[in-house]
Order: structure tokens, then sequence, then C-alpha cells
């Protein structure tokens, strides 16, 4: 267990701690994915009811980061990353970011449930409880695979999009749930490499903290390999064309294979940071392109 460095909490935390607890950041790009599930798949659903199931994926986004935050609040103490963080430096009280986390994502699931269908809330409950009690509670602290498989949770939102709207989860929204999936190993190693030290004085065994960076760097190109032909695989399976999400995905995906490549024969991490940020751009532009294609197909 890591030391803790708290700084004295003095009241109540304002507003906008409690929305820092949120991640907004993180938000973002699950609010965007969540829309994408929801914007290709078939069928109609009122824009209220979309616009409340999207509310409902942020909101339990948010609320799975606070009681991560709640959770982890002795190592964000530590890190140099996270030590400012609403918890750690003392504006909010643990027990009220608890509190906060619970009530938000139960309100969200609840709402979920009567605005769209059973299996959208049921896929968005299993995306909170997967990631506060598998990834946060089991895997982060004990192994070096914790955001492989805690990963899964980030996969979730396009499939629940895709689900408040058809009422089940076929193919398509597997596809989209492998796409998260596989992109988020490159993506959080690219960070882990170039805050390595940060992990290591927390005591989280990520892979470049136990194996070392040519194990990681070499990992992060395996993951990138599989995810350029799964980038294709909407294409493939017709729910996407090659005229416009197929060519921009494509030249999207063999960029950051060039990074992986580049970042794999780099003896330092300097290259890291930069594919850390083009990861977040590649996965905004796939989701992008899939919701301009889709509209694009409609409209045709």
């Amino acid at each position: 267990m890591a030391q803790t460095a708290y700084q004295s909490v003095s009241g109540h935390g304002e507003v906008r701690d409690f929305f820092a607890l949120l991640k907004p950041r993180v938000m973002s790009l699950v609010v965007f994915s969540g829309f994408a599930g929801l914007s290709v798949a078939p069928g109609d659903l009122h824009p209220i009811l979309a616009a409340v199931a999207i509310l409902c994926i942020a909101v339990a986004s948010g609320a799975a980061g606070a009681i991560n935050m709640w959770y982890d609040r002795d190592i964000d103490a530590v890190m140099e990353r996270t030590r400012q963080r609403p918890i750690p430096s003392g504006k909010v009280e643990p027990s009220e970011a608890l509190a906060f986390g619970v009530i938000l994502a139960s309100g969200a699931v609840m709402l979920m449930f009567l605005a769209t269908n059973a299996v959208a809330a049921g896929l968005l409950a299993a995306a909170v409880l997967f990631y506060v009690f598998v990834y946060t509670v089991w895997l982060k602290r004990r192994t070096t695979q914790n955001i492989v498989i805690g990963g899964a949770a980030g996969a979730f939102p396009p499939a629940i999009g895709w689900a408040a709207v058809t009422g089940d989860v076929g193919i398509e929204a597997a596809i989209l749930f492998l796409l998260i999936f596989f992109w988020t190993p490159p993506h959080f190693w690219a960070l882990a490499l170039y805050r390595k030290d940060d992990y290591a004085a927390a005591g989280v065994p990520m892979l470049p903290v136990v194996h070392g960076t040519r194990e990681t760097k070499r990992q992060m190109l395996l993951y990138t390999i599989l995810l350029v032909p799964l980038s294709l695989a909407p294409c493939f399976f017709g729910f996407a064309g090659w005229q416009v999400y197929g060519a921009v995905a494509a030249a999207l995906s063999l960029i950051f294979l060039a990074l992986a490549i580049a970042v794999w024969r780099d003896e330092s991490d300097r290259l890291a940071k930069r594919m850390f940020g083009y990861s977040i751009f590649y996965l905004f532009g796939l989701f992008a392109i899939l919701i301009a294609d889709n509209f694009l197909m409609t409209a045709v």
C-alpha cells in the first residue's frame, strides 16, 4: 500500500471539485463512443430518449470515476499526475466522493432502464461494476494485465448506445466493443511509459514498471497490429462503407501503426507521449467518421 499524503479538508467541496471527480476528459471520449453506437444502430429512438441515454452513459462513467478516486485516494496522493485530484488535495471528503459516485451510478442505471430498455440498463450497470470491482479493486494493484482486462469497462459505451436503440447486442456492437478493447493497451501503456516512475512510486504494477520498456513497446506494437484489421471490420460486416469510413479508418490506423513502430524502435520514451496524444485523436476520429459514414449511407 502506498503511503498517503492527504491535505486537510477545509469544508465541503465546491461544484467544480465534484465535477472533477467525474473525470470529465475521460468522460468525453466515453460519451462520444456511446453516441456513435447509438447513431449507427438500426432503428429509431426518440431524440429526447436518445439524449437521456447519452446522459446516463456520461453520468455512470463519471460516477465510476468518482468511486475509483475514492478507492485510489492513497496512491493518488503519491503520484504527481494525480495528487491534485479533489480527494488527495483535501477539497472533497472521501465519504462524500463515495456517496456521490454510488448515488449517481444508481440513478443513471435506473433512468436508463426507464428511458430505454433492460438490456441497455444492464450493460450500463455491468460497465460500472466491472470498472469498480474488477479493474479498480481487483486488477489495478495486482497484475500487469490490469488495463488489458480492465479496459473492457471502457469498451462498453458503444454497445450500450447500440442496445439503447435495438434492445439487443449483435455482432456490430461486439465489433465496436472490441475496437476500444484492443485500442486501450497501446493507448494506456503509452502513458505508462513516460509516467512509469509515478506508477513505481505508487506501487502500481504497470507493464513498464514490472517488465521494462522494451516488453511494453513490443506488446503495444502487437495490439496495434491487431487493431488495424479490426478497425476495418465495420466495412466487412456491412455497417460502414469502404469509400468514406474504410479509407479514413485505414489511413488513421496506418498512422497509429507507424507511431507504434517508431516507439518500439526509439531507445527513449520521448515518442510515447506523442503516441498517447494521437491515440485519443485516433479513437475520436474512427467514431466520428463512422457516424458521418452512417449519415451519408442513410441519406442516399
